[in-house]
């Protein structure tokens, strides 16, 4: 006769069950993005955010941001992004675990530096986790995070990120101190906000912008000296994004508000193929 285990037990072996299931799952789409990384020399990160925007503007369960995310596999994305806000007022919990359960290509959890938000991490261990500053007022993510003013702080508070298998990126300004800071509490990887350079392009501020992409590129040269992988992303569009794609630093650009915008007009899928098109053209220049 077979005893069955008491139910403490049974909980602590299908936990760890669980956790064997999500570390096999995780090893699997490092694969998959290990061979993506060699047939192309930059990935693509599409932000699904604003497709829960318009959901939650109704209600309801319309459109389906897990359905978008699908599609921007099909189109090519080598990986999806998803920002859960404290405030939720976009991607839901639920729109997480969906994305987790349902995606074929790895998530970018895009998080503030919150216990609440490192708990929910930590429960799904998502492919990566993408450190971001949060304000309640803001519309959108305004500047990078600080991390020299909070290097010791934020250092903490990644490190059990990254024991649990999370590569960990730090959403920063194209600043030297904040680049230091990033390498120093251990970040292997680190996302460049081109936000200000875009608006400059969008403005027409010729100088202005010219400025801000000399800086971006000195600093995506400057942290890849100093051993940090560099992404890109923040108000890239058609028209701004082949000079920050052509930097052979950047290995990732993550773009989401204006592929959903433009995908209103002429569909996802052309949105994003579109986009694909032109980063592999400035990198083949």
């Amino acid at each position: 006769m077979i005893k069955e285990k008491p139910k403490s037990q049974k909980k602590i072996y299908q936990s760890k069950q669980y956790f064997k299931f999500k570390i096999i799952q995780k090893i699997e789409l490092e694969e998959i993005t290990m061979i993506q990384s060699n047939s192309k020399d930059l990935r693509l990160g599409v932000n699904i955010d604003h497709v829960a925007t318009v959901r939650n503007a109704r209600g309801g369960k319309y459109p389906d941001p897990l359905r978008a995310a699908l599609l921007a596999e099909n189109a090519g994305a080598d990986g999806i992004t998803a920002h859960l806000r404290e405030d939720r007022r976009h991607i839901t919990d639920q729109d997480i675990e969906s994305l987790i359960d349902g995606l074929n290509v790895p998530l970018n959890f895009e998080m503030a530096a919150t216990k609440e938000m490192q708990d929910i991490a930590l429960r799904h261990i998502p492919h990566a986790v993408c450190i971001v500053p949060e304000k309640r007022e803001e519309r959108t993510t305004e500047g990078g995070l600080e991390v020299a003013r909070e290097e010791n702080k934020i250092g903490d508070f990644i490190a059990p990120l990254r024991e649990a298998g999370c590569r960990v990126s730090i959403f920063i300004a194209a600043d030297k101190r904040q680049i230091e800071s990033a390498a120093r509490i251990g970040a292997p990887v680190i996302e460049l906000h081109t936000g200000a350079y875009c608006d400059a392009h969008a403005e027409g501020r010729i100088e202005d912008c010219r400025a801000e992409l000399q800086r971006l590129s000195e600093m995506s040269e400057y942290a890849n000296e100093l051993g940090l992988e560099v992404h890109a992303g923040h108000g890239l569009t058609f028209g701004c994004v082949k000079p920050i794609a052509a930097f052979p630093q950047v290995m990732e650009l993550n773009i989401g508000h204006f592929l959903i915008g433009e995908s209103i007009y002429i569909g996802l899928e052309a949105a994003i193929k579109k986009m694909r098109n032109l980063m592999n053209d400035a990198r083949s220049q």
